[in-house]
């Protein structure tokens, strides 16, 4: 059935416009608003500000007590558990005392609960802000405050130069300064920049980041002593290390690492879904799985009678307040900013894939506040800069952690912990935590199967990806994010240098202009060609629609101009000439001048944006034509690309200035009346008049 048994045919009659008609006639006002008007708006009251501000106030205005609870408190106590070990490990990374870890899993956390918009996020100690701020810690600390603590390699890298600081005051220093950057990212309102980590760029992080995390827990699964690396490359030499020590591995270690990762499996693949079906209440494999492994580590003496590594001592009590002494402020300024950065766009990236998974919104910017105040908080009570861990993250996910409450639930334990309970799970075996840490990330580490879809996408972006992921698992999760960041922009950079431009025809008894090599049905109007272009028009493309625009409209202006100069010249040498001249020559030259062409109309309804270096070369372009007696009409375009062409002077008042139509349909009507043209579509619509 055609189009026109279903639908009416549409008689259109209206004024024709000038750009500028337009804008008089219809009241055109800009609606840009100064900071006075728009705070004092009706949209912005102090409710929605607030809510804003203090996301929490939102979603525990809505919780589910009977639905979600049971889910959180699972993975809060969950979570905690594994807060445990892997803050005290990364505390050493910092080359602070490893009760630090546990600090920076209470009290910067619940400040992120405030203001944090992600639900997932397990927010703390992180491998490469620790060993960023670990780098400011030796560099700046007193060597004498060293040796007493597990500080790997400390000797080879500080001074005897005396500082005066310990290293707990260098780190808060460090994690002030990143708490200042990150508060000043958001009121410069930079969260914007989180649209350069496009889906691609997150998927390709993530995947690398989970290679890294397990790579670092195959020393426990194996239950061997592996040095830990600091830079870059860490992967590389801890594969090779592994592989040196493979006949020191722990038996024992393996049979309870292969057991507890069988267990866990059957019941994420097996189990789970059945007993989704039956309730919503998940099975808390992982606690069962950590509790159980103290437990026997502890009654069995694993770690005496076989050599099982557990994670040893946990210290209780809470830090006193106390201010970083701000006289360090300038020395890890450069520090502080940089860990700033990788932590901020190292939890922003797993918190855009968390919401991407349950399908909720993360506000970068509020991001920005939601970590720079965990950091304020942080630098009072002995932390270093928070982070987002990713396999803390991937278990509070995993066990069915529905919002930040979790975080509360974890670090309520915490605190329980170093008051009181510390010492239950001292012998908690490293190898059964490796164990579930590895079991969580095989979602993430079946991401890598993903490449087979985005190079049948496109090959420019599966190339992002693969640089990225690979960055990611041998240099590092750092420089991976800057190099999958930068090919994204040149990838940008390349696609805006591809403006697509085409001719248009006219639709027969229509106001439709469509692209004359792809509709066949649209033809040419005599005497015009109607340029689409699509794309900026800037300092950097404006060649390209200089070329674009005398390839498709067959007319060169400067070429134009030297051949009828050398045709006058010739026709006036032959009247001139007694002689017999060779007319072969002088119909040569007659056919390569345009005399069919008189109007060139610019379809701009696509241009996105335009520049002076653009304004400039337009008007270049416009008076080379017009000196080959062929007008310039230029429709469609928005009204942020007509200002810019009032600001540069390209349209005005005077006679030479060009006309703009708001559509080009106007501007093909009114071109036809002035060059007596006859239009395609008079026929079948009213001549506006």
């Amino acid at each position: 059935m055609n189009n026109t048994d279903i639908f009416p045919q549409i008689k259109i009659e209206r004024p024709l416009y000038q750009k500028d008609q337009l804008r008089e006639q219809l009241r055109y006002e800009d609606t840009k608003k100064n900071l006075l008007s728009h705070c004092c708006g009706e949209k912005l009251r102090f409710k929605r500000i607030i809510t804003k501000a203090v996301p929490s106030i939102r979603w525990l205005g809505n919780y589910d007590w009977k639905g979600d609870a049971t889910s959180d408190l699972i993975a809060g106590i969950t979570c905690a558990i594994m807060h445990i070990p892997q803050g005290m490990a990364y505390a050493l990374l910092g080359n602070v005392p490893p009760v630090v870890g546990i600090y920076m899993a209470v009290f910067p956390v619940l400040v992120y609960v405030i203001f944090g918009t992600s639900r997932h996020n397990s927010m703390g100690t992180f491998s490469i802000a620790c060993l960023m701020t670990g780098k400011a810690v030796l560099e700046h600390s007193d060597p004498a405050y060293f040796k007493d603590l597990d500080v790997l390699e400390a000797s080879s890298n500080t001074t005897d130069v005396s500082t005066g600081y310990t290293p707990i005051q260098v780190a808060t220093t460090v994690t002030f300064v990143a708490a200042v950057v990150q508060l000043a990212m958001y009121f410069l309102r930079l969260g914007a920049a989180s649209a350069l980590l496009s889906d691609m760029l997150v998927n390709a992080f993530t995947a690398g980041a989970a290679v890294q995390v397990v790579s670092t827990q195959i020393k426990d699964l194996l239950g061997i002593s592996l040095p830990r690396y600091k830079g870059y490359f860490a992967l590389v030499y801890t594969v090779i290390d592994i592989i040196k020590n493979l006949e020191k591995a722990n038996h024992v270690a393996i049979l309870i690492s292969v057991i507890a990762i069988l267990i866990l499996c059957i019941n994420n693949e097996i189990l789970k879904p059945i007993v989704a079906k039956r309730t919503s209440i998940p099975i808390p494999i992982e606690l069962v799985a950590v509790v159980s492994g103290t437990l026997i580590s502890q009654y069995f003496f694993l770690s005496e009678n076989y050599g099982i590594k557990a994670i040893g001592d946990i210290p209780t009590g809470l830090p006193e307040p106390a201010l970083p002494p701000l006289s360090l402020f300038k020395d890890v300024f450069l520090d502080g900013t940089a860990t700033a950065i990788v932590s901020y766009v190292t939890s922003l990236s797993l918190a855009m894939m968390w919401a991407q998974k349950v399908d909720y919104e993360v506000d970068a910017n509020q991001e920005l506040l939601a970590m720079g105040a965990s950091n304020i908080v942080g630098s009072l009570f002995s932390c270093m800069p928070v982070c987002a861990s990713l396999s803390r993250s991937m278990i509070q996910l995993v066990v069915g952690g529905k919002t930040q409450l979790v975080s509360i639930i974890a670090s309520v334990i915490l605190v329980g912990i170093l008051l009181w309970l510390g010492p239950f799970f001292e012998p908690l075996p490293r190898c059964v935590l490796a164990s579930v840490i590895v079991v969580s990330l095989k979602g993430m580490l079946m991401q890598v199967k993903d490449i087979k879809k985005f190079w049948k996408l496109s090959k420019l972006d599966a190339a992002v990806w693969i640089m990225t992921f690979f960055t990611v698992v041998l240099v590092g999760m750092d420089v991976g994010l800057l190099v999958g960041v930068a090919m994204s922009l040149i990838s940008i950079f390349i696609f805006s240098f591809k403006p697509y431009t085409c001719l248009l025809g006219s639709v027969p008894h229509t106001d439709l202009y469509l692209d004359i090599t792809k509709y066949k049905g649209a033809k040419e109007i005599d005497g015009m060609k109607l340029f689409h272009y699509s794309g900026g028009l800037n300092f950097a493309t404006k060649n390209i629609f200089r070329d674009e625009l005398y390839k498709l409209v067959d007319l060169n202006p400067q070429k134009e101009h030297i051949n009828r100069k050398k045709l006058e010249a010739t026709q006036k040498k032959l009247e001139n000439s007694t002689k017999t001249f060779n007319e072969k020559k002088l119909v040569k030259l007659s056919g390569k001048i345009n005399m069919t062409l008189k109007c060139v109309i610019m379809d701009f309804s696509s241009l996105s944006y335009i520049d002076p270096s653009g304004v400039s070369m337009l008007q270049n372009v416009i008076e080379s034509f017009r000196k080959l007696n062929v007008s310039f009409y230029i429709a469609g375009c928005s009204d942020r690309v007509y200002d810019t062409m009032v600001k540069c002077d390209l349209v005005g008042n005077g006679s030479e200035a060009i006309k703009i139509f708001p559509s080009i349909h106007d501007a093909v009507e009114c071109v036809s009346f002035i060059l007596g043209i006859h239009s395609a579509v008079e026929d079948g619509i009213s001549r506006i008049t």
